[in-house]
């Protein structure tokens, strides 16, 4: 359930909504209290999707309903909250309607899997007897381009399944502002239905990279409801505090090497979309002399990094390609992520 604890900064607006000319009202006047609250340009305008979006669902789903726009102040952070409450019969296959793209009577066609992907909460409320109750909100970012070296590379080799066209493992790196987050995904099974899971996840991690890592589990996890779902492990680096936090679901394994002292990154079993557990969320100290491997089970298990002198020295990669030409098994999707001090 989305917390109540909200301090609003211009007036909440509400507005019913029972024909399209207030859809276009919705659009405008959430475009006004983004631009008001400090969202930037760029988000004001999926701000501003979403609410035509919803707006128009509920013309055309629900008979008409409210949808109420609360900018909010919850220190230190500001942003803007969209509600939709409507009377209508409800949706049939929460799963189908989170599907990028799932339109039905006619509406933009975007669908609840765009809405959960643009905004950085989001939230479906089956209401007691008809109708549901949405809830999502976009929070103002803080966070510009880093301007300083990033002091890791990361390398990636991924591969389909032997005689598969399409890779069903998928990754993530983002570099901001003294951070880098990386991921490794897999989406289940092979071909196809597994591409199209690992990109939802991929997708939606990459447009809110700089949330706290559960709640990136819990957004990928909606929006991989109306696919096959996938297992997906995270680390996000703090160069400034020189840590990481690390968090998984699924069978993604992790390795630190290079450290006298275990770094123990535990992997959570579980299905990104299907009845998704809350992601094992730890920190842990990080010295420039580590490197972290990620790997998706189509990587044999059974290695050791002093099997590999050779690569000693290498770029990140140099690493990744060699070791996944040596552990990729023929009958799985394979990748490896390294990511290690920079070699320049």
């Amino acid at each position: 359930m989305v917390k109540t604890l909200i301090v609003p900064l211009p007036p909440a607006q509400r507005i019913e909504v029972m024909h399209s000319a207030e859809v276009a009202m919705a659009r405008r006047v959430a475009r006004q209290l983004a631009e008001a609250v400090g969202i930037d340009p760029r988000s004001c305008d999926e701000v501003a999707l979403v609410a035509s979006e919803l707006a128009s669902n509920l013309v055309k789903h629900a008979g008409g309903g409210s949808l109420l726009l609360v900018p909010l102040s919850i220190p230190p952070c500001t942003g803007l909250q969209i509600e939709t409450i409507d009377n209508g019969a409800g949706i049939p296959n929460i799963h189908l309607a989170m599907t990028d793209g799932y339109s039905t009577s006619g509406s933009l066609g975007y669908g609840l899997g765009t809405v959960n992907r643009l905004m950085d909460e989001f939230e479906i409320i089956p209401r007691n007897e008809h109708g549901i109750h949405i809830v999502c909100r976009k929070w103002v970012s803080g966070h510009s381009p880093s301007i300083r070296p990033c002091p890791v590379e990361v390398g990636i080799a991924t591969r389909p399944k032997l005689g598969f066209d399409q890779n069903g493992d998928d990754f993530v790196v983002k570099h901001w502002l003294g951070h880098t987050l990386v991921g490794v995904i897999d989406g289940l099974g092979h071909g196809e239905p597994a591409h199209l899971a690992s990109v939802a996840a991929r997708n939606y991690v990459e447009s809110h990279y700089d949330l706290p890592l559960d709640a990136l589990f819990r957004g990928a996890g909606i929006a991989c409801r109306g696919t096959r779902g996938c297992v997906m492990a995270l680390a996000r680096f703090d160069w400034e505090r020189e840590h990481i936090i690390f968090g998984s679901v699924g069978n993604i394994d992790a390795r630190v090497i290079g450290n006298s002292t275990p770094v123990n990154l535990i992997v959570r079993r579980g299905i990104v979309g299907l009845s998704t557990p809350e992601a094992h969320i730890s920190e842990h100290a990080w010295r420039s002399e580590y490197m972290l491997v990620l790997y998706s089970d189509g990587v044999s298990n059974r290695w050791n990094w002093q099997d590999f002198p050779q690569l000693i020295g290498k770029t990140a990669t140099q690493i990744a390609r060699d070791m996944l030409h040596a552990l990729a098994k023929p009958t799985d999707d394979a990748t490896i992520l390294i990511v290690k001090k920079t070699s320049r």
